[in-house]
């Protein structure tokens, strides 16, 4: 099958920005917010919205991409459709269904990659894949997804290691660096095998310090402009992923523990967002062809993802459920202001669009 062209890509990214949307106003109704009837029913399953159906759609897609073969692009049709079935209140089993074959697609799309290039990072990238389909596998077998958190956030933190990993290539990196990282991935994939969360809150902070001495971003923030952005979302990330391991070592990360919820958003938010927000001016054109110029602007989204996350941990680490509720409520207006932002840049050089 051929490689689809731009145009063919958007409604495959259209469906996963569905799921973004479900996904958080499914997270605002388990605080009592009052949200659409299809996203207060999948309530239940925001997390599977967020990770398996949005963030699956998005990595697939930027792999089908990047290896450039018709087929791959299965993996975030089957996403992206697993997250509209989880809206539209389809029995359970066709979600989850539908999130294995996305992540079987991925694996496969990620053993391409590694075959054209053998090295650690591609190693890590197709780990990440396998993580995801282990997670969604634990979700259909136990029907928890308690079960399958773990392994559904090394999916995350192991993509985002491994195209970190890729550009310390450009840097005089020592040897033991790198076996430092293949440890630190070890323990991590170990903690979620073994259901160890403060071996996991150990290996996370490991991993935050790996890359907040390792990574090129460390020698990108003294430049200017998309460089410099780049590396404070990088940066701002890698610290909140050292947060949330603080807080995993006090227990933070075992299902009902009060500050569970601190912890889980320090990674998928503080983490994992602001790494969204970093690359999103490189790879959304990379994937539709449509670029989106740098400005300042972009750091007012970073700075109230940031700021709306500092008070929803503290609301959760004080027992303050009324600061967390309005705090949750922020946290998808950030999101909202991120797109917007995004959308206003790419307008202002469209033709005909304001200077």
């Amino acid at each position: 099958m051929p490689d689809l062209k731009p145009g063919q890509r958007l409604p495959l990214l259209f469906f996963g920005m569905l799921s973004l949307l479900g996904g958080v106003l499914a997270g605002l109704a388990r605080l009592g917010w009052d949200v659409p009837m299809p996203a207060a029913q999948a309530a239940g399953v925001h997390g599977p919205l967020m990770i398996a159906a949005f963030f699956g759609t998005v990595i697939s897609l930027e792999r089908a991409v990047a290896i450039g073969q018709g087929w791959a692009y299965l993996a975030p049709a089957a996403a992206g459709t697993g997250g509209l079935a989880l809206l539209a209140g389809a029995p359970l089993i066709v979600g989850q269904l539908l999130g294995l074959l996305a992540a079987l697609g991925l694996l496969a799309a990620s053993s391409v990659a590694w075959r054209r290039q053998k090295a650690v990072f591609t190693v890590v990238l197709g780990m990440a894949a396998a993580c995801w389909l282990v997670g969604n596998l634990v979700w259909l077998s136990a029907g928890e997804i308690g079960a399958a958190v773990p392994w559904w956030l090394l999916f995350l933190v192991l993509t985002i290691a491994g195209e970190r990993l890729e550009l310390t290539r450009f840097l005089p990196t020592p040897p033991l660096a790198r076996q430092l990282f293949i440890a630190i991935v070890g323990v991590l994939l170990a903690a979620a095998a073994l259901g160890a969360d403060r071996l996991f809150a150990g290996g996370s902070i490991a991993l935050a310090g790996w890359l907040l001495r390792y990574d090129i971003a460390r020698r990108n923030i003294g430049n200017s402009g998309l460089t410099r952005f780049i590396a404070s979302c990088l940066l701002s990330g890698y610290a909140w992923l050292a947060v949330a391991g603080l807080l995993g070592l006090d227990g933070a990360l075992v299902p009902g523990h009060p500050w569970r919820d601190a912890a889980l958003h320090a990674i998928s938010l503080g983490f994992v967002f602001a790494m969204v927000f970093g690359h999103a001016p490189i790879i959304f054109p990379a994937v539709t062809r449509i670029k989106i110029p740098y400005h300042p602007a972009l750091y007012l989204p970073l700075a109230l993802l940031h700021l709306t996350l500092a008070v929803r941990i503290v609301g959760g680490l004080s027992d303050n459920f009324a600061l967390r509720h309005y705090a949750a409520l922020t946290n998808g207006f950030v999101l909202l202001v991120f797109i917007a932002t995004l959308a206003m840049l790419v307008r202002s050089k469209t033709p005909g669009g304001p200077s």
